[in-house]
């Protein structure tokens, strides 16, 4: 349960986290991911150094809730 807890909560950052228009960062494989903090749809600020030592998946679903 923690484990979806935690996916629900990437999700919802990646999708505010695009929808801010920040300056691109160019990350290779292998590349640290730069710390961000972005407000979870439980109305918490999450950081993702918040879960280091965690494993953290982030996934997005580009065409989620769209009706085509």
């Amino acid at each position: 349960m923690r484990k979806l807890l935690v996916a629900a909560v990437c999700v919802s950052l990646t999708a505010v986290a695009a929808a801010r228009q920040q300056a691109p960062v160019e990350l290779k494989v292998g590349d640290k991911a730069p710390d961000f903090s972005l407000p979870g749809t439980d109305g918490k600020t999450h950081k993702l150094s918040d879960y280091a030592g965690k494993t953290v998946v982030l996934a997005w679903f580009p065409k989620a809730f769209t009706g085509g």
